[in-house]
């Protein structure tokens, strides 16, 4: 553009050096000057000299090949890829490291079981606008994978904590998991809310536990050389096993069924929704609308 303003003259001065002609050539200096004062005189007088066809712009400073950007940050992502590698991979921090990874892995494994089971679970059986079940299965989901997480963190640093200090140092105790694991349970699932209720998602995973852990006993009741006197010899031990489980699962159903009959406020949330889903309201229909498509 700055080329382009005196073209002509630019092309007449070049070729005359007479008194008028620098007198001419440092008029439109001084003009040329005043038009763009950010740059230096020189440049100025290389822009009015010079025919545009001959100028080429100066590169900038400041700019640099977007190659050698990509490569720049490539090279410090992998430094620093490099460093977090070596700290992670020291034996001195592994102790601790656990704890950050239990974290992790009980706040993902929270989200991973509990969100699909709430979306089901809400989108079939609760009443409420799409916006009211999706903030429901946002805070069941956020409860179970923050209270995991918060379980996981307190018992492996209870474990990391009794081994490092406790009364053999450096050595794990016979009942140092017992005990990160009552004082995990007791913070974390043991509380009750301000208002004084016990949350239903810390109901469904200690009960969920508690199964288990009666089974994992029945096991090892009768488990040979490990088990209780007079069952957990090999014979009866094998006949137990065979006959244990229907014997379980007639009762478990029995008592289940009778207290839903009887005393069906006592069961928990979720258990008792869905057994009036399915016995209570069989009772009741008024046409084949309600009968076959639909429950109510």
């Amino acid at each position: 553009m700055r080329g382009t303003l005196f073209p002509r003259l630019s092309a007449d001065l070049s070729l005359n050096n007479d008194p008028l002609s620098l007198y001419t050539r440092g008029t439109a200096h001084i003009v040329a000057t005043s038009l763009w004062p950010t740059h230096s005189p020189n440049e100025v007088k290389h822009r009015v000299d010079t025919p545009s066809a001959q100028r080429t712009e100066p590169p900038s400073p400041t700019t640099r090949p977007p190659s050698n950007c990509r490569g720049i940050m490539s090279g410090t992502l992998e430094s620093l890829k490099a460093t977090a590698e070596r700290i992670i991979l020291d034996p001195k921090y592994h102790d601790l490291l656990a704890v950050v990874k239990a974290a992790r892995n009980g706040a993902v494994y929270g989200t991973k079981v509990r969100f699909p089971h709430a979306l089901v679970m809400i989108l079939l059986f609760r009443s409420g606008t799409i916006r009211e079940k999706a903030g429901l299965i946002f805070r069941a989901t956020r409860t179970h994978a923050r209270n995991l997480a918060k379980f996981a963190t307190i018992y492996k640093l209870t474990c990391m904590l009794l081994k490092n200090f406790g009364p053999t140092p450096g050595k794990e105790g016979p009942y140092d998991s017992f005990i990160a694991g009552l004082l995990g349970g007791y913070v974390v699932f043991g509380q009750r809310s301000r208002s004084g209720k016990i949350s239903s998602v810390n109901q469904q995973i200690v009960i969920y536990v508690f199964a288990r852990v009666v089974l994992a006993l029945a096991h090892m009741a009768v488990k040979p050389g490990y088990g209780l006197p007079g069952v957990s010899e090999p014979a009866r031990s094998a006949a137990i096993s065979y006959y244990a489980w229907p014997v379980f699962a007639s009762v478990s159903w029995a008592a289940v069924m009778h207290l839903f009959k009887y005393h069906a406020v006592e069961l928990q949330p979720s258990l008792r929704s869905s057994m009036t889903y399915i016995y209570a309201n069989a009772d009741q229909w008024d046409g084949l609308r309600n009968f076959m498509w639909h429950n109510k």
